[in-house]
């Protein structure tokens, strides 16, 4: 039991590619814990091979929450994952058992683990932001957010339109700058977080037979599925790394051997932003996932601190 008189919140996470669905899977059996899911991704039922979601039966009769719980054509929103899979970790523990949130996407797991008010939305507005955007360029747009609130400009890519729309957005219906909005280092329940991090050369060779083991296994047919479900007009699915490019190329805009490569040069650029994400972050204990013994003494270390009621409640930076 935690400081706050329930099971600890124990989290794995890290760049794409590291392993975390299965030291999640680990973790939660040695602890009789269940997952919590926090890849944007995974929670869109039928991407399955691009996302390397775990299928049913690799699961180990572990039950995985926040995963297969949005249609292609659906939307994914921080706001709404975090009332989801909030609710998801209350009842796990409110039942003894431990959640173990696994993801590598770095606002689902500061909104589910963090204290961070989701601040409002609204379409008109976004639209009309949208619009400008559409008429100025995305570079134009980030230099307003520049001008607007610097913060919330360098912690965005700029060329990451969809965020910098948001932020505007934020701006314009609080009267607040979006970097207020951005989450604290303060954990809502006690919790323990391991970060998973081979060397850059080793996550990128990872990530290269990745990207060919997902096309070999038929990530072309998921596509073709998919598009009668309606993939092409959903916004976030659509743009998801590789079922984009796979897009792409089924329409002939790519041949397979350009597909591949920008998928794999995609997901590269998603780790590094990823690690950087979570990298200063000083509550995570890395470890790197190819070294057999440095993972199973991050595991004996997690399991002794659970076993001991420790977990991190407290603010950081």
């Amino acid at each position: 039991m935690s400081t706050d008189g329930g099971p600890t919140v124990v989290a794995v996470v890290g760049p794409t590619a590291t392993g975390k669905s299965e030291l999640g899977l680990r973790l939660a059996e040695e602890l009789g814990g269940e997952v919590v899911g926090a890849d944007a991704s995974q929670l869109y039922r039928g991407m399955d091979i691009g996302t390397a979601k775990l299928a049913p039966d690799a699961r180990r009769g572990i039950p995985h929450h926040q995963i297969d719980v949005l249609e292609v054509t659906e939307e994914a929103s921080v706001a709404a994952y975090q009332r989801h899979a909030r609710a998801d970790l209350a009842d796990i523990r409110s039942r003894g058992r431990h959640p173990v949130v696994v993801g590598g996407s770095g606002l689902y797991v500061r909104a589910l683990l963090d204290r961070l008010d989701i601040p409002p939305t609204d379409p008109a507005v976004r639209r009309r932001i949208e619009e400008h955007a559409d008429e100025v360029g995305t570079d134009v747009v980030h230099a307003e957010l520049v001008d607007r609130d610097p913060l919330a400009a360098a912690a965005l890519e700029p060329g990451n339109r969809r965020r910098i729309v948001r932020a505007l957005e934020v701006i314009e219906l609080t009267g607040r700058p979006f970097s207020a909005t951005l989450p604290r280092r303060e954990f809502v329940h006690p919790t323990l977080v391991l970060g998973l991090l081979p060397l850059r050369e080793v996550l990128d060779r990872r990530i290269a037979q990745r990207v060919e083991r997902m096309w070999a296994q038929g990530l072309l047919d998921e596509v073709r599925t998919l598009e009668r479900h309606g993939i092409r007009s959903g916004r976030t699915a659509s743009t998801a790394i590789g079922y984009a490019q796979a897009l792409a190329h089924l329409d002939g805009l790519l041949d397979e051997a350009a597909a591949r490569e920008q998928t794999v040069t995609a997901s590269r650029r998603l780790a590094r932003r990823q690690e950087s994400w979570f990298r200063p972050d000083p509550r995570v204990t890395w470890v790197d996932p190819t070294d057999p013994d440095a993972v199973d003494a991050a595991v004996a270390g997690v399991l002794a601190a659970v076993r001991r009621g420790v977990g991190d409640n407290g603010r950081h930076g």
